[in-house]
């Protein structure tokens, strides 16, 4: 598959360059290998054909109406409207796997006339506790690269499609991805939110948060990151989850993540420095 083959394509760069940092200046390989390598090559023109046809596809407009033909709220009625939607949520009956877990709310923080708004997937052990999502490792990650682009949490939108912790049963700590039946269930609650700040762009972060806004794709989020994407007329960028970046710890995922930024800075015409564009660059 295409995507297999860029992943497979990304982690042996990602890989190559750990090597680099670690003062590694060559690299053994067999002349089978290398033959390998070769047919792989002459499939990349067929796959990439493959791969710009998804991503072409993947930015056409859906047949939903576009969110800024929704109503045009003032802050107070922004206010209003998402306290409704945060009781709303409260008052459904919880399936029998959130009140086992005992899953806190973790509803979305940030400012709610925000140009910019950032989507996850789900809330994690740490967002439980707090209620407010991105606040764990990768939420601090995430407050650097918002404080990187000259913004604060306080001036963006910050939520995630499912509005609680997915369960993990049989597990003492840890994650798991939220199932496609979470994804449906959850996700009108995340359109209304969308509805109610209308957005200028959208930064989706990581596959789950894209399949959510855009449906599923035959290329992931490697392939897509860097591409404009589009969500009922809000401008979509997708991204690599922060939590990535922390299990990848490449100078080239991090430099391709604040790339992805730098577009979006562009994109709402924020003035960029000469330092900023130059975050991540070897020199």
């Amino acid at each position: 598959m295409p995507g297999d083959y860029y992943q497979l394509l990304d982690a042996t760069i990602s890989h190559l360059e750990s090597l680099r940092q670690r003062g590694v200046r060559y690299v053994d390989i067999s002349s089978e290998s290398l033959s390998s390598l070769a047919k792989s090559a002459k499939q990349k023109n067929s796959a990439s054909l493959v791969a710009q046809a998804a991503i072409k596809a993947a930015t056409q407009p859906s047949n939903e109406p576009s969110i800024y033909d929704s109503p045009q709220l003032s802050c107070d009625e922004k206010e209003s409207a998402m306290a409704k939607l945060s009781e709303e949520i409260l008052s459904i009956d919880k399936s029998p796997e959130l009140l086992a877990s005992k899953a806190n709310l973790v509803f979305g923080t940030g400012k709610l006339d925000a140009e910019l708004m950032f989507i996850g997937e789900a809330p994690g052990a740490d967002e439980d506790q707090a209620g407010v999502p991105f606040v764990g490792k990768a939420g601090q990650l995430l407050t650097k690269i918002i404080n990187a682009a000259n913004l604060d949490r306080e001036t963006v939108y910050i939520a995630n499609i499912l509005k609680y912790r997915p369960d993990t049963p049989g597990q003492a700590f840890g994650n798991r991805k939220p199932r496609p039946d979470e994804i449906k269930f959850w996700f009108p609650y995340l359109r209304r939110q969308i509805e109610i700040i209308q957005p200028r762009v959208i930064v989706a972060l990581g596959a789950t948060a894209v399949e959510g806004l855009l449906g599923s794709t035959p290329t992931g989020i490697t392939r897509l990151r860097g591409n404009w994407r589009l969500y009922r007329g809000v401008p979509v960028m997708p991204t690599f989850h922060p939590s990535y970046l922390l299990r990848n710890q490449s100078w080239s995922v991090k430099r391709q993540v604040w790339e992805d930024m730098l577009q979006v800075m562009e994109r709402l015409k924020m003035p960029i420095s000469e330092k900023q564009r130059g975050y991540f660059l070897r020199s």
